[in-house]
């Protein structure tokens, strides 16, 4: 494995909001006053490189021409960034504040060299030598970014830094590049004001510091012993505090039911549990929002190729993913997006109530964002199918970042529609869809999380197309913590001729749901909705850190008792608008059954398919069968409890493959 000696794990963190707006209670609460009180220390950086990595197509979109980079570096970075120098005249001051960067307070930082941008109907911007201004009283760190004629036509937040080089070059690894307001109304797209455009990095020397809080100690992971407290032990439970989408490109759109292809990319935002021998809510007034692990662990964050560290004696780290979901005027639903993997690789470590000393170490009540722009980076997405999402383990060797096994990153084949979340215009636009609903859901996964279902969060949104961009609006959300699926049917309230069931086992779990709805006359329309959350029986090759993943695959057929009704009418729905990979039905001995016709489309984790149909019978208790997607095998997983024209006699013939 190639072992990063360069940088220094600090715990020199973005304090980006205070402890009290994550909704910190008791303990937290005091941790804020704490943290406030503390004295403020000034730090200031100057000169190294400044690189710049542009949404372009998202520009052209916007009418904007970026010219070409006058006096950029020669060679492209690893994340596609055009790099700059910094001059050397000036620096960037900033607070730190109990080892938290509290503010930039002052000074800035010059590139030399730079864009000229045209614009269609807001002539130049003039970017040549652009200046990284830190806007003083900001409630989160933010940096205007000056053009030449003095205006903040951009500006950078979601700042994720480190201290690397033994502390005395900063790395700003990632920011958020923004229209301001007034260039929005410039260029005459008032919509996209506050829309992330660009993905910013600087590297900058240390002239001047102050000391760092030492290191907290033995890292709580999970499964230690709590000392002073027979029986218990830390656990992991990361939850999803809250998420929203922004639009990124689209290949060939025209406008509401066309066929472009658009990718949306989120902000999301994370916190451990705040548990610390006593139940605090993390994301107060949500049924999921209070972890019952009396003892929250804390969650390595290591970035790809760093490792090997504890205490998997790997370089491990969350994994991000996210979907989008229709809700059909008829009653049913139908997942239409969904991304690959994000690889995370550093924790801001905020409002923390016990700071880890270590921005690759999640702390008890931690809190991290990863924005628009670093989830939209070729070199941090893969495939789901790389990652065995129940264990959280990374299958490094043989994977698109890492072909020959060498523990040496390999550029990655991606463009920039690879591993996005990408779908139709005419899926969530247009006549054909007329009184449907839609929401994304967001997922971060982490190895050995007590609970799934609070580490992913699902909102509505709503689509408009005022110009040459689709605008999601994210307000009146509905957030709440868990899958889609539970906003589709609430488990704890499915209502009438309704159900749903979810299974869990060693190698996953997944959820079914279904609706029946009555047509009259004795006929009744059946909706099943199978979520593979985290299910697959996984092969595998060595160990880590140098494992290699095989197969990966969930369940390759579905199974309902229909007894001797009629069926009709039947839908199966995988979210794409690609017939030829769609499961194939057969009703045989009293069984409905869809079977996928190979298995490069099976029903994978992070992953939803409809299954709908019409019969002269009505629901009753039943069960449903899937089939699990390996080579000589019968098994199944059964979910009882789930309403179905007939009774499932056990056991469920299911054929062998």
């Amino acid at each position: 494995m190639k072992v990063s000696g360069q940088r220094v794990f600090k715990a020199l963190v973005v304090a980006m909001a205070a402890a009290t707006a994550m909704g910190v209670q008791a303990a937290g609460a005091k941790s804020a006053v704490a943290t406030a009180s503390a004295k403020a220390q000034h730090w200031s950086a100057s000169s190294g490189t400044v690189g710049v990595r542009w949404n372009r197509d998202l520009a052209a979109d916007l009418g904007l021409t970026l010219g070409a980079a006058q006096a950029r570096h020669a060679r492209i970075g690893a994340d596609d960034h055009e790099f700059f120098d910094l001059q050397s005249a000036g620096s960037l001051d900033f607070n730190v504040r109990s080892g938290n960067l509290d503010a930039f307070v002052g000074g800035s930082l010059q590139a030399a060299g730079g864009y000229a941008i045209d614009s269609r109907a807001g002539g130049r911007i003039d970017l040549t030598n652009f200046r990284l201004v830190p806007r003083v009283g900001a409630p989160v760190p933010t940096l205007d970014v000056m053009g030449a004629d003095g205006k903040a036509w951009f500006y950078l937040d979601r700042v994720m830094y480190e201290l690397i080089d033994g502390n005395q070059r900063l790395a700003l690894r990632t920011m958020d590049l923004r229209i301001s307001p007034e260039l929005a109304q410039r260029i005459g797209h008032p919509e996209v004001a506050d829309w992330a455009i660009a993905d910013v990095m600087v590297t900058a020397n240390v002239l001047r510091q102050g000391p760092l809080p030492a290191p907290r100690g033995a890292p709580k992971w999970h499964g230690t012993p709590v000392p002073g407290v027979p029986g218990q032990t830390y656990q992991a439970d990361l939850f999803m505090t809250t998420f929203s989408m922004q639009y990124s490109r689209c290949q060939g759109c025209t406008g509401a039911g066309g066929n472009g292809l658009t990718v949306f990319t989120p902000s999301s935002t994370l916190r451990n549990s705040l548990n610390n021998g006593s139940f605090v809510a993390t994301v107060p007034g949500d049924p999921l929002g209070t972890s019952t692990a009396l003892y929250a662990a804390d969650i390595p964050w290591y970035e790809k190729f760093t490792g090997p560290f504890a205490p998997y004696n790997n370089d491990q780290h969350p994994y991000l993913i996210w979907n989008m979901y229709r809700y059909n005027a008829d009653g049913s639903i139908d997942q239409i997006g969904r991304s690959g993997v994000k690889h995370a690789f550093l924790t801001l470590n905020t409002s923390c109530l016990d700071n880890p000393g270590n921005s690759h170490i999640l702390g008890l009540g931690c809190a991290d964002v990863y924005s628009v722009g670093n989830n939209d980076s070729n070199n941090s997405l893969g495939p789901r199918g790389e990652i065995i999402a129940a264990s959280n383990v990374w299958g490094r060797c043989g994977s698109i970042y890492d072909t020959n096994c060498d523990g040496f990153a390999n550029s990655t084949p991606n463009g920039s529609y690879d591993q996005r979340l990408t779908v139709r215009e005419s899926q969530f636009s247009g006549a054909a869809h007329a009184g449907a609903t839609y929401r994304f859901e967001s997922w971060y996964l982490a190895r050995q999380d007590i609970n799934i279902l609070n580490s992913m969060a699902s909102a509505s949104a709503s689509f408009s197309r005022p110009s040459t961009v689709w605008v999601v609006n994210n307000t009146n959300n509905q957030y709440r913590l868990g899958p889609a699926i539970d906003r589709w049917v609430d488990p704890t309230a499915p209502g009438a001729n309704a159900s749903s069931v979810m299974l869990t086992t060693a190698e996953g779990s997944v959820k079914v749901a279904m609706k029946a709805i009555s047509l009259g006359g004795g006929l009744w329309r059946y909706h099943y909705a199978v979520m593979n959350l985290d299910f697959a029986r996984a092969q595998t090759e060595g160990a880590e850190p140098n494992l290699r993943v095989l197969r990966n695959l969930g369940f390759d057929n579905f199974t309902v008792p229909v007894g001797a009704s009629t069926v009709t009418d039947l839908v199966f729905s995988d979210g794409d608008l690609d017939g030829s990979n769609d499961w194939v039905a057969n009703i045989r001995d009293g069984r409905l059954t869809w079977t996928a016709a190979t298995r490069g489309n099976a029903l994978n984790w992070g992953t939803m398919f409809r299954f709908s149909f019409t019969t002269n019978q009505a629901p009753s208790s039943s069960a449903v069968t899937m089939h699990i997607a390996a080579d000589n095998t019968r098994d199944v997983l059964r979910a009882n409890g789930v309403l179905a024209p007939a009774a499932l006699p056990r056991p469920a013939a299911t054929a062998s493959r």
